[in-house]
Protein backbone atom coordinates (compact mmCIF):
# COMPACT_ATOMS: atom_id res chain seq x y z
CA UNK A 1 0.00 0.00 0.00
CA UNK A 2 1.42 3.43 -0.96
CA UNK A 3 1.99 6.00 1.76
CA UNK A 4 -0.85 8.35 0.80
CA UNK A 5 -3.35 5.49 0.89
CA UNK A 6 -1.93 4.39 4.25
CA UNK A 7 -2.43 7.93 5.56
CA UNK A 8 -6.06 7.85 4.43
CA UNK A 9 -6.49 4.57 6.27
CA UNK A 10 -4.90 5.97 9.43
CA UNK A 11 -7.13 9.07 9.38
CA UNK A 12 -10.21 6.86 8.98
CA UNK A 13 -9.17 4.77 12.00
CA UNK A 14 -8.47 7.90 14.04
CA UNK A 15 -11.83 9.44 13.14
CA UNK A 16 -13.93 6.34 13.77
CA UNK A 17 -11.80 5.10 16.71
CA UNK A 18 -12.25 1.63 15.26
CA UNK A 19 -10.34 -0.57 12.83
CA UNK A 20 -13.56 -2.38 11.91
CA UNK A 21 -15.52 0.80 11.15
CA UNK A 22 -12.63 2.24 9.17
CA UNK A 23 -12.45 -0.94 7.11
CA UNK A 24 -16.19 -0.75 6.39
CA UNK A 25 -15.99 2.93 5.41
CA UNK A 26 -13.06 2.32 3.05
CA UNK A 27 -14.42 -1.00 1.76
CA UNK A 28 -11.19 -2.76 2.72
CA UNK A 29 -10.54 -6.01 4.58
CA UNK A 30 -9.91 -5.38 8.27
CA UNK A 31 -6.44 -7.03 8.17
CA UNK A 32 -5.45 -4.59 5.40
CA UNK A 33 -6.38 -1.64 7.64
CA UNK A 34 -4.53 -3.12 10.62
CA UNK A 35 -1.42 -3.84 8.54
CA UNK A 36 -1.42 -0.32 7.08
CA UNK A 37 -1.42 1.29 10.52
CA UNK A 38 1.23 -1.10 11.82
CA UNK A 39 3.44 -0.34 8.80
CA UNK A 40 3.22 3.41 9.51
CA UNK A 41 4.11 2.87 13.17
CA UNK A 42 7.07 0.68 12.21
CA UNK A 43 8.27 3.22 9.67
CA UNK A 44 8.05 6.10 12.16
CA UNK A 45 9.28 4.09 15.13
CA UNK A 46 6.52 5.36 17.43
CA UNK A 47 3.14 4.12 18.64
CA UNK A 48 0.35 6.20 17.15
CA UNK A 49 -2.66 4.40 18.62
CA UNK A 50 -3.53 2.95 22.01
CA UNK A 51 -5.52 -0.23 21.47
CA UNK A 52 -7.77 -1.92 24.00
CA UNK A 53 -10.47 -4.53 23.56
CA UNK A 54 -13.11 -1.79 23.61
CA UNK A 55 -11.66 1.26 21.89
CA UNK A 56 -8.84 2.83 19.92
CA UNK A 57 -7.41 6.20 20.93
CA UNK A 58 -4.62 8.43 19.67
CA UNK A 59 -1.33 8.81 21.49
CA UNK A 60 0.27 12.25 21.64
CA UNK A 61 2.35 11.32 18.61
CA UNK A 62 -0.75 9.97 16.90
CA UNK A 63 -2.58 13.27 17.39
CA UNK A 64 0.30 15.19 15.81
CA UNK A 65 0.52 12.72 12.94
CA UNK A 66 -3.21 12.70 12.15
CA UNK A 67 -3.27 16.52 12.02
CA UNK A 68 -0.42 16.55 9.50
CA UNK A 69 -2.03 13.75 7.50
CA UNK A 70 -5.31 15.65 7.26
CA UNK A 71 -3.51 18.80 6.17
CA UNK A 72 -1.54 16.93 3.51
CA UNK A 73 -4.53 15.01 2.15
CA UNK A 74 -6.68 18.15 2.06
CA UNK A 75 -3.92 20.04 0.28
CA UNK A 76 -3.59 17.26 -2.29
CA UNK A 77 -7.33 17.36 -3.00
CA UNK A 78 -7.18 21.15 -3.33
CA UNK A 79 -4.22 21.00 -5.73
CA UNK A 80 -6.07 18.52 -7.93
CA UNK A 81 -9.16 20.75 -7.89
CA UNK A 82 -7.16 23.75 -9.14
CA UNK A 83 -6.39 21.99 -12.39
CA UNK A 84 -9.83 20.74 -13.28
CA UNK A 85 -10.25 22.29 -16.73
CA UNK A 86 -12.98 20.03 -18.04
CA UNK A 87 -15.85 21.80 -16.30
CA UNK A 88 -16.19 19.25 -13.55
CA UNK A 89 -17.79 20.45 -10.34
CA UNK A 90 -16.02 20.39 -6.94
CA UNK A 91 -15.66 16.95 -5.38
CA UNK A 92 -14.39 15.34 -2.21
CA UNK A 93 -15.48 15.13 1.41
CA UNK A 94 -16.41 18.03 3.68
CA UNK A 95 -16.38 17.76 7.46
CA UNK A 96 -18.82 20.18 9.08
CA UNK A 97 -19.94 20.61 12.68
CA UNK A 98 -23.39 22.02 13.46
CA UNK A 99 -25.51 22.74 16.54
CA UNK A 100 -27.89 19.80 16.71
CA UNK A 101 -31.15 21.75 16.38
CA UNK A 102 -29.83 23.75 13.40
CA UNK A 103 -28.66 20.50 11.83
CA UNK A 104 -31.99 18.72 12.32
CA UNK A 105 -34.36 21.57 11.52
CA UNK A 106 -32.54 23.60 8.86
CA UNK A 107 -29.47 22.08 7.27
CA UNK A 108 -30.21 18.36 6.88
CA UNK A 109 -33.68 18.92 5.33
CA UNK A 110 -32.03 21.20 2.73
CA UNK A 111 -29.13 18.87 1.84
CA UNK A 112 -30.91 17.26 -1.15
CA UNK A 113 -30.71 20.68 -2.85
CA UNK A 114 -26.96 20.85 -2.21
CA UNK A 115 -26.36 17.35 -3.51
CA UNK A 116 -28.35 18.16 -6.63
CA UNK A 117 -26.02 21.09 -7.26
CA UNK A 118 -22.82 19.26 -6.32
CA UNK A 119 -23.31 15.51 -6.74
CA UNK A 120 -19.59 14.71 -6.34
CA UNK A 121 -19.33 16.11 -2.81
CA UNK A 122 -19.81 14.01 0.32
CA UNK A 123 -20.48 15.50 3.75
CA UNK A 124 -19.65 14.23 7.23
CA UNK A 125 -21.95 16.06 9.65
CA UNK A 126 -21.18 16.32 13.34
CA UNK A 127 -24.32 17.50 15.14
CA UNK A 128 -23.73 18.51 18.75
CA UNK A 129 -23.49 21.60 20.91
CA UNK A 130 -19.90 21.30 22.12
CA UNK A 131 -17.09 23.59 20.97
CA UNK A 132 -14.98 21.50 18.61
CA UNK A 133 -11.32 22.08 17.80
CA UNK A 134 -11.55 22.74 14.07
CA UNK A 135 -7.85 22.24 13.33
CA UNK A 136 -7.24 19.37 15.75
CA UNK A 137 -10.33 17.45 14.64
CA UNK A 138 -9.97 18.18 10.94
CA UNK A 139 -13.24 20.11 10.66
CA UNK A 140 -13.54 22.23 7.51
CA UNK A 141 -16.19 24.59 8.84
CA UNK A 142 -18.74 24.88 11.62
CA UNK A 143 -21.82 26.88 12.55
CA UNK A 144 -21.71 28.48 15.96
CA UNK A 145 -24.28 30.43 17.95
CA UNK A 146 -23.11 33.03 20.45
CA UNK A 147 -20.23 35.48 20.70
CA UNK A 148 -17.00 34.10 19.22
CA UNK A 149 -13.84 34.70 21.24
CA UNK A 150 -11.29 32.65 19.26
CA UNK A 151 -9.24 35.10 17.17
CA UNK A 152 -7.71 32.24 15.15
CA UNK A 153 -11.04 31.65 13.40
CA UNK A 154 -12.64 33.43 10.46
CA UNK A 155 -16.31 34.16 11.11
CA UNK A 156 -18.97 34.78 8.46
CA UNK A 157 -21.91 36.35 10.32
CA UNK A 158 -25.37 35.12 9.36
CA UNK A 159 -27.42 37.39 11.60
CA UNK A 160 -29.00 36.84 15.00
CA UNK A 161 -31.87 34.72 16.32
CA UNK A 162 -34.52 36.29 18.55
CA UNK A 163 -34.69 34.46 21.89
CA UNK A 164 -37.72 34.10 24.14
CA UNK A 165 -38.50 32.92 27.66
CA UNK A 166 -40.86 29.95 27.55
CA UNK A 167 -42.59 27.38 29.70
CA UNK A 168 -44.88 24.41 29.19
CA UNK A 169 -48.55 24.81 30.21
CA UNK A 170 -48.07 21.99 32.74
CA UNK A 171 -45.32 23.96 34.46
CA UNK A 172 -47.41 27.15 34.58
CA UNK A 173 -50.40 25.21 35.96
CA UNK A 174 -48.25 23.88 38.79
CA UNK A 175 -46.18 26.98 39.58
CA UNK A 176 -48.04 29.97 38.18
CA UNK A 177 -46.87 32.46 35.54
CA UNK A 178 -44.01 34.83 36.49
CA UNK A 179 -44.92 38.49 35.96
CA UNK A 180 -41.59 40.10 36.89
CA UNK A 181 -37.92 39.23 37.37
CA UNK A 182 -38.51 39.18 41.12
CA UNK A 183 -41.01 36.36 40.62
CA UNK A 184 -38.22 34.15 39.29
CA UNK A 185 -37.06 33.62 42.88
CA UNK A 186 -40.08 31.36 43.32
CA UNK A 187 -39.66 29.50 40.03
CA UNK A 188 -37.52 26.74 38.53
CA UNK A 189 -35.43 26.85 35.37
CA UNK A 190 -33.96 24.22 33.12
CA UNK A 191 -30.25 24.99 33.22
CA UNK A 192 -27.85 24.64 30.30
CA UNK A 193 -24.21 23.90 31.12
CA UNK A 194 -21.24 25.03 29.05
CA UNK A 195 -19.34 22.33 27.16
CA UNK A 196 -16.14 24.29 27.81
CA UNK A 197 -16.40 25.01 31.54
CA UNK A 198 -19.08 22.57 32.71
CA UNK A 199 -20.78 25.44 34.54
CA UNK A 200 -24.47 26.28 34.30
CA UNK A 201 -25.14 29.35 32.19
CA UNK A 202 -27.11 32.08 34.01
CA UNK A 203 -30.54 33.43 33.12
CA UNK A 204 -30.13 36.44 30.81
CA UNK A 205 -32.23 39.53 30.18
CA UNK A 206 -31.72 42.98 28.66
CA UNK A 207 -32.29 46.31 30.40
CA UNK A 208 -31.61 49.59 28.55
CA UNK A 209 -29.61 47.70 25.94
CA UNK A 210 -27.36 46.02 28.50
CA UNK A 211 -27.24 42.27 29.04
CA UNK A 212 -27.68 41.30 32.68
CA UNK A 213 -27.81 37.93 34.37
CA UNK A 214 -29.26 36.25 37.43
CA UNK A 215 -29.34 32.75 38.87
CA UNK A 216 -32.59 30.79 38.86
CA UNK A 217 -32.79 27.59 40.89
CA UNK A 218 -32.92 24.38 38.89
CA UNK A 219 -33.53 20.67 39.29
CA UNK A 220 -31.88 19.64 36.03
CA UNK A 221 -28.97 20.82 33.87
CA UNK A 222 -28.40 19.66 30.31
CA UNK A 223 -25.67 20.06 27.71
CA UNK A 224 -27.79 19.57 24.59
CA UNK A 225 -30.23 21.92 22.89
CA UNK A 226 -32.62 19.05 22.14
CA UNK A 227 -32.53 17.91 25.78
CA UNK A 228 -33.01 21.52 26.87
CA UNK A 229 -36.18 21.87 24.81
CA UNK A 230 -37.37 18.43 25.89
CA UNK A 231 -36.97 19.25 29.58
CA UNK A 232 -38.94 22.45 29.11
CA UNK A 233 -41.75 20.65 27.25
CA UNK A 234 -41.85 18.12 30.09
CA UNK A 235 -42.74 20.93 32.50
CA UNK A 236 -39.51 20.75 34.51
CA UNK A 237 -38.80 24.47 34.34
CA UNK A 238 -38.56 27.73 32.43
CA UNK A 239 -36.15 28.00 29.49
CA UNK A 240 -34.63 30.61 27.19
CA UNK A 241 -34.75 29.36 23.60
CA UNK A 242 -34.20 30.88 20.13
CA UNK A 243 -37.62 31.54 18.60
CA UNK A 244 -36.77 30.10 15.13
CA UNK A 245 -37.68 26.43 15.23
CA UNK A 246 -40.25 26.65 18.03
CA UNK A 247 -42.85 28.86 16.36
CA UNK A 248 -45.09 25.83 15.82
CA UNK A 249 -44.88 24.96 19.53
CA UNK A 250 -45.88 28.49 20.49
CA UNK A 251 -48.71 28.48 17.94
CA UNK A 252 -50.04 25.13 19.18
CA UNK A 253 -49.80 26.16 22.83
CA UNK A 254 -47.27 23.45 23.70
CA UNK A 255 -45.03 26.29 24.83
CA UNK A 256 -46.04 29.66 26.23
CA UNK A 257 -43.90 32.79 26.18
CA UNK A 258 -43.40 34.38 29.60
CA UNK A 259 -41.75 37.63 30.70
CA UNK A 260 -41.85 39.10 27.17
CA UNK A 261 -40.48 42.37 28.50
CA UNK A 262 -37.28 40.69 29.71
CA UNK A 263 -36.16 38.60 26.77
CA UNK A 264 -32.52 37.54 26.47
CA UNK A 265 -30.40 39.28 23.84
CA UNK A 266 -30.61 37.99 20.25
CA UNK A 267 -28.17 35.13 19.63
CA UNK A 268 -25.61 35.80 16.86
CA UNK A 269 -24.95 32.94 14.45
CA UNK A 270 -21.82 32.56 12.30
CA UNK A 271 -20.10 30.12 9.97
CA UNK A 272 -16.51 29.68 11.13
CA UNK A 273 -13.34 28.19 9.69
CA UNK A 274 -9.65 28.36 10.49
CA UNK A 275 -7.40 31.31 9.59
CA UNK A 276 -4.66 28.83 8.76
CA UNK A 277 -6.57 27.18 5.99
CA UNK A 278 -7.67 28.55 2.63
CA UNK A 279 -11.06 27.39 1.49
CA UNK A 280 -10.92 24.62 -1.10
CA UNK A 281 -13.48 24.80 -3.93
CA UNK A 282 -15.70 22.19 -2.28
CA UNK A 283 -15.68 23.97 1.09
CA UNK A 284 -16.19 27.38 -0.52
CA UNK A 285 -19.35 26.29 -2.35
CA UNK A 286 -20.65 24.60 0.80
CA UNK A 287 -20.05 27.69 2.96
CA UNK A 288 -21.85 29.87 0.40
CA UNK A 289 -24.76 27.41 0.24
CA UNK A 290 -24.91 27.17 4.03
CA UNK A 291 -25.10 30.97 4.23
CA UNK A 292 -28.09 30.87 1.86
CA UNK A 293 -29.88 28.27 3.94
CA UNK A 294 -29.24 29.84 7.34
CA UNK A 295 -29.29 33.55 6.49
CA UNK A 296 -31.17 35.29 9.29
CA UNK A 297 -33.04 38.56 9.05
Amino acid sequence: MDQLKAMQVFVAVADSKSFTQAAEQLDLPRPTVTNAVQAIEQQLGVRLLQRTTRKVSLTVEGQLYVERCRALLNELEDINALFLTDGRKPSGTIRVDLPERIARLSVIPALPDFFQRYPEIKIRVGANDRMVDLVGEGIDCAVRAGVLRDSTLVAKPLGAMVQVNVAAPSYLAAHGTPQSLEDLREHWAVNYFSSQTGRDLPWEYVVDGEVRTLTVRSKVSVGSSEAYLGACLAGIGLAQIPRPGIEHLLASGELVEVLPGWRPAPLPVSIIYSHNRHLSPRVRVFVDWLAEVLRLG
